[in-house]
């Protein structure tokens, strides 16, 4: 129930399937199947026409070079023009086909794994940002070549298939021998497959690893600044990137040493084929052409091998990354909501009975409509298990007690109906970069008198005052050009502009001054004090607790006192220290 969006990205009901990577692969060839049936279709043609090429090559040999026929020299080069045009024609095609391909699949999956990302019910990815972003800018790449890899497998069988038959037709001892012979390297090179895949998975992992922690560093770099911690952490990245350049000089040296012997087993090959060929020609039993031909497919058999050789490597880092992905979109989400719409407004907005989770301890409270809630958690961590229940991140599972949203347990209903009701503004306020209408609005329609009235709400003017551009000034990534107080009433007046029936306020006062503070506080109350929306605030600012109806008191997971602020000011002695310090 965070967030201001009332609009889920993605369908809460939806239930994740077992994920794999070998599913992730499956997924990619059947979406990309009329891509990938064309570019295969072409580049079969263009390797069945290469491989032609060195006979067409004998034929002319023995029936126009050897006769002297000026006519059949000359149909045969009209021949051979033919044959290269279609060969050049269908490789520019096939390979146009088969990149696109891999785009789209690679596009589809990002645009998947964000989704994912951002379901409202949350994912257990157990990932930090970094690895979430590492896997949506490279694996995702690296797992649609399974793509890229279905075209050239398919090219390349073609090509030796169509070289067999020739040589059979030539000699049968020279076809079978390819035919035999070709298999048999393809599964001996397939043999390092398995290596490849954990040398390439360890190389993702370690990159994703790295890219987290730089992310972390970054976010936090004015922090780290501030404490002279700079240098600790230079190190701490330093040592993450010598792990993963040395994993990644592993995964190089073992793809190097599959090159390496496909590389030389096929020049074996090649030369005992070649050898084979100009011992029958001196037997007599070739003809210059037919020798000249052999020679030739013997050469060209060399580049498919090569390439399965190549595909045994893509399909290799194809599954690692698949993996990957597979585990951020098979994630089960972190809470599993219902499918109640929404709820008839009660004279209780929200409602916590017998409560028990993290530090809590059977806390019950309502809010009533139109009031001001006031909630002061002696221990912060009390207050962001508050939060968190609130805000609806905690599994059923997880907590004892019920969350009622006007009269309905919050587990019960679908998630956009919670979200219509109760909006929780974190206290770590996050803004994107765009313009500040953007963050205001939240990507609905809003008209600027509304903006321009949750900013005053907000103490926020100077904000919008301070740029010519006004709404239309652009905030940089996390609002990173506005100060931490300026971010705080941008966050608060975001949060006022969605208007929801019950808004929930986490410290959002922390980086403002008093003066600020306390204009904020009056207007606030002007904006939520009537009517029959609720407000909680959870803070220890004696700003806001002012404004408040009520104040609920939790000391070690209980309860232990409720009244108006000024009250417990006057009567209970722990209240007073808390809030006046």
């Amino acid at each position: 129930m965070s967030g201001v969006c009332r609009r889920a990205l993605i369908d809460p009901s939806m239930t994740v399937a077992e994920t794999t990577g070998g599913v992730v692969l499956r997924r990619a060839l059947r979406r990309q199947r009329a891509r990938v049936a064309a570019g295969i279709a072409l580049l079969c043609t263009h390797q069945a026409t290469e491989a032609l090429v060195p006979v067409a090559i004998g034929v002319v040999i023995d029936s126009a070079v050897a006769t002297g026929d000026v006519s059949a020299l000359l149909l045969s080069l009209a021949g051979l023009a033919a044959l290269f045009t279609v060969l050049a024609f269908a490789y520019r095609a096939g390979a146009r086909l088969a990149f696109a391909a891999v785009e789209h699949e690679a596009h589809a999956t990002r645009v998947e794994i964000v989704r994912s990302a951002l379901d409202p019910r949350g994912r257990r990815s157990g990932m930090r940002d970094g690895e979430l972003l590492s896997v949506t800018a490279s694996d995702a790449e690296l797992s649609a070549l399974v793509v890229r890899v279905a075209g050239l497998t398919a090219a390349a069988l073609t090509a030796i298939v169509v070289a067999a038959v020739a040589l059979l037709v030539v000699d049968i001892p020279l076809g079978l021998g390819v035919l035999i012979g070709v298999p048999l390297l393809v599964v001996a090179l397939q043999r390092m497959a398995p290596l490849l895949t954990r040398r390439s998975t360890s190389q993702q992992e370690a990159l994703a690893a790295t890219t987290a922690l730089a992310v972390d560093l970054v976010s936090g770099l004015r922090v780290l600044r501030g404490i002279g911690a700079q240098d600790h952490a230079a190190r701490r990245y330093a040592g993450a990137s010598r792990h993963a350049l040395d994993v990644t000089l592993r995964a190089a040296t073992t793809k190097g040493l599959h090159l390496g012997l496909t590389t030389t087993v096929n020049g074996l090959f090649l030369a005992t084929v070649a050898g084979f060929a100009g011992w029958l020609a001196l037997q007599g039993r070739l003809t210059i052409g037919e020798l000249v031909a052999v020679v030739g497919l013997a050469q060209f058999i060399a580049e498919p091998v090569q390439t399965l050789g190549y595909c045994v490597q893509l399909f290799a880092m194809a599954r690692a990354s698949a993996g990957r992905v597979a585990r951020v979109l098979g994630a089960a989400p972190v809470v599993q909501p219902g499918d109640a719409g929404p709820p008839t407004p009660t004279p209780f907005r929200l409602a916590l009975d017998g409560v028990s989770y993290a530090g809590l301890d059977d806390v019950s409270l309502r809010v009533r409509a139109g009031e001001i809630l006031g909630v002061l958690a002696y221990d912060p961590s009390e207050a962001e298990a508050l939060v968190a229940l609130l805000a609806g991140r905690v599994p059923r599972a997880d907590h004892r007690g019920t969350v009622r949203v006007d009269g309905v347990p919050a587990d019960e209903l679908h998630i956009d109906a919670a979200r219509a009701v109760v909006l929780v503004e974190q206290h770590d306020v996050a803004l994107f970069e765009g313009t500040l209408r953007a963050n205001l609005s939240a990507g609905a329609s809003v008209d600027d008198e509304v903006l321009r009235a949750a900013v005053r709400a907000a103490a926020a003017e100077d904000v919008l005052a301070a740029h010519p551009h006004g709404f239309d000034r652009l905030l940089t990534e996390r609002g990173a050009n506005l100060s931490g107080g300026q971010r705080q009433r941008i966050g608060l007046a975001r949060a006022l502009v969605a208007d929801p029936p019950v808004l929930v306020l986490h410290n959002p006062t922390t980086a403002i001054d008093a003066v600020t503070e306390g204009l904020l506080a009056t207007r606030l109350a002007e904006a939520r004090g009537a009517g029959t929306s609720g407000t909680v605030l959870i803070t220890t600012s004696p700003a806001l607790l002012r404004i408040t109806d009520r104040v609920t008191v939790i000391d070690r997971g209980r309860v232990v006192v409720e009244g108006p602020h000024e009250r417990l000011l006057a009567s209970d002695a722990r209240y007073r220290e808390e809030t006046l310090r």
